[in-house]
């Protein structure tokens, strides 16, 4: 039976209404104190005194942080602390390693062993209409090993967490999902679209509409899409691209009561990013005010994945006060999944100078302004005009705030903003030109992958010869920055989402000079990943652009492999530039 108009138009209420009354009454308060802060769960902080005693035992070398706060319990968490507390110490907080090692396999299961290998029941070795552009045999056989690892990568969450959730980090997520790789054992937010856009080329649709499930049900259940499907990541989110992801998906299947579920939730994630600490408002020299939306974690302490870490960076900084400063900043940093980069830093050689609450970042702004065309596009197919037309002239603000705040003429880029004074957003700001952070970096040039600014064939045109003339295009890619820090978000690493997003915008404009760029881009992405694949039999999270078939390096962990998003892109890619008979894929 169809649904009435009148359920149409109470949902309709019900949706704005949330949106309008909740934007009304979040905590301004939280804007001008120093901000909310979520619980975390007894478990995590009993995992972070392990973490820091096994750094002690075991020390530095090889140590990752994380493997320890994803542990599960095999008993009741009191025994567990009773047993760690009792263990022989010395000095320094360190037991023998003959006992940690004891004490760890008598009350924990392994990291990851509640994680489990899963068949994806949409997989087949070679999908009808697979990659129809791509006529070269080498690559097409490339394209089927990597369209393979997706049965590598399926997991779902094991039986003991939806029993005892207590006795782990691990989320109880309803159903199956694909993992990055490596250390990262959990689904990941941002990651999650571009392994859909892989896992679309794959026709795997149920597999993608399940991580679709998974993400909105942590949306009912927090209110936002966290970092990651762990306890320990509620503090924060991650770049917002659900709606990109259901967009994707309904394009392909035309599943509209998979729209229609999913309505609601981004919906709610809209409200998220842009009320209380997310909002703040710039008024431009016509005493205009706009509305955009910063980075900003719940959170003041060590990231319990890398408490060690941060407590250790935090060494020097005297006053509590600054120190919870400093971690709110390095956790508000990851929710923007460039970790770490000198983006954020206002003095790029001391890290302890991260500020990245007091930036209104291009990308940010440029994801929620897509989110509102997804979220009114629908809408609309769904049949709800009411939410489609708010959505549509949400868009329209936005997109003249992207211009007013972040546009820069003389530089052909969109420039992050610094904001002056963040003790107290309540306010609106005065836009001043110098508060543009003129450096240049791959965020830059990502408003070009949303229609509403790659239609402008002018301007694309003008972007694109900026982009030429940057210095972030290398033999194997776009840099992440110009400065080498040692950070994995800066030069001269490169990764699949910045590829993908200048490339596919530059593809899909009006101009034919920068159609070729990004095509361009892409067959020097797809060629690294192919030479570093047949190199290391692995697919890598990044590349070193510099050359070639070399994978990345730099930041808090090493070198991860797998890899989600790497295999989802080079998938995409292929899809939509093909690759010739007579094109070489070797560099």
């Amino acid at each position: 039976m169809a649904d009435s108009p009148l359920l149409f138009t109470l949902a309709s209420f019900f949706l704005l209404s949330t949106l309008i009354f909740s934007s009304a009454m979040t905590v301004t308060k939280a804007s001008c104190d120093s901000g909310p802060v979520k619980p975390t769960t007894p478990l995590v902080t009993f995992l972070e005194q392990l973490q820091q005693t096994a750094l002690t035992t075991f020390g530095k070398t090889h140590f990752d942080p994380k493997l320890y706060v994803d542990l599960a319990l095999k008993s009741e968490l009191s025994l567990t602390q009773h047993a760690f507390h009792k263990l022989p110490r010395s000095a320094n907080g360190s037991t023998s390693a003959s006992d940690l090692n004891e004490f760890l396999h008598d009350y924990f299961e392994g990291a990851g062993d509640d994680v489990v290998l899963a068949q994806p029941e949409d997989y087949v070795p070679e999908p009808e209409g697979f990659l129809p552009k791509v006529k070269n045999p080498e690559v097409r056989a490339w394209a089927l090993e990597i369209h393979s690892l997706w049965k590598n990568l399926t997991r779902k969450v094991g039986g003991g967490v939806h029993k005892r959730p207590e006795f782990h980090t691990l989320l109880p997520l309803p159903e199956q999902f694909i993992i990055p790789g490596s250390r990262f054992r959990e689904v990941y937010y941002w990651d999650s679209y571009w392994v859909i856009r892989g896992l679309l080329v794959s026709k795997m649709y149920d597999t993608a509409k399940a991580i679709v499930t998974n993400l909105i049900f942590l949306i009912e259940e927090y209110g936002y899409v966290l970092n990651g499907a762990r306890a320990y990541y509620t503090n924060r989110s991650q770049p917002p691209l659900l709606s990109a992801m259901v967009s994707e998906i309904y394009k392909r299947t035309g599943d509209l009561e998979f729209a229609r579920k999913a309505l609601p939730a981004l919906v709610k994630e809209h409200e998220f990013w842009n009320s209380g600490i997310h909002k703040v408002v710039i008024q431009d020299d016509q005493a205009c005010n706009h509305t955009l939306s910063r980075y900003y974690a719940m959170w003041n302490q060590p990231r319990p994945e890398s408490s060690t870490t941060d407590m250790e960076l935090a060494s020097k900084i005297e006053s509590v006060s600054e120190k919870q400063r400093f971690y709110r900043e390095v956790a508000s940093t990851a929710e923007t999944g460039w970790d770490f980069s000198t983006r954020w830093m206002r003095n790029h050689s001391d890290f302890t100078t991260l500020s990245t609450t007091s930036i209104l970042p291009v990308d940010l702004n440029v994801l929620i302004l897509g989110m509102e065309h997804d979220i009114a596009f629908l809408a609309k197919v769904i049949g709800d005009s009411s939410i489609s037309d708010h959505f549509l002239k949400a868009s329209k603000a936005r997109h003249k705030a992207i211009k007013s705040v972040f546009w820069n003429a003389k530089k052909g880029q969109w420039l992050d903003y610094w904001l002056n004074d963040i003790t107290c957003i309540s306010e609106p700001q005065t836009w001043e030109a110098r508060n543009q952070n003129q450096n240049v970096f791959a965020s830059n040039f990502i408003p070009l992958w949303i229609e509403s600014l790659y239609s402008d064939t002018s301007m694309v045109e003008k972007v694109t010869r900026s982009l030429q003339s940057s210095g972030l295009l290398h033999a194997a890619g776009i840099a992440t920055s110009l400065t080498n820090s040692g950070q994995q978000w800066d030069f001269p690493n490169g990764w699949a989402p910045i590829q993908h997003m200048i490339a596919e915008g530059l593809a899909r404009s009006g101009s034919k000079e920068a159609k070729l760029v990004g095509e361009d881009i892409a067959v020097r992405w797809i060629r690294t990943n192919y030479k570093a694949y047949k190199k290391t039999g692995v697919m890598h999270e990044k590349y070193d652009v510099q050359k070639c078939g070399e994978f990345g390096g730099g930041g808090e962990y090493v070198p991860q492999t797998g890899f989600g998003w790497s295999n989802g892109l080079v998938l995409a890619f292929l899809e939509e530039f093909g690759w010739p008979q007579d094109r070489k894929i070797d560099c």
